[in-house]
């Protein structure tokens, strides 16, 4: 359990360290394409399906090679 919370917590500042250095890096994920977007007047709706779909599946392949 140690060395999976250690890995979680590494890819955590990884990831911040490369939004607050680079943040036009990952500036295309939440607008991919297949990613729902209703904007009116006074309500914003966003469901990030593609995005969520490439999550699963690099979290998916991450965990297979992990075991």
């Amino acid at each position: 359990m140690p060395k999976v919370l250690i890995v979680i917590g590494l890819l955590c500042l990884t990831i911040g360290l490369l939004m607050h250095f680079a943040p036009g890096l990952l500036k295309w994920f939440g607008h991919l394409p297949g990613d729902i977007r209703i904007e009116t007047e006074n309500t914003r709706i966003y469901i990030p399906i593609t995005s969520m779909i490439l999550v699963s599946l690099a979290l998916t392949i991450i965990t297979n090679l992990w075991r």
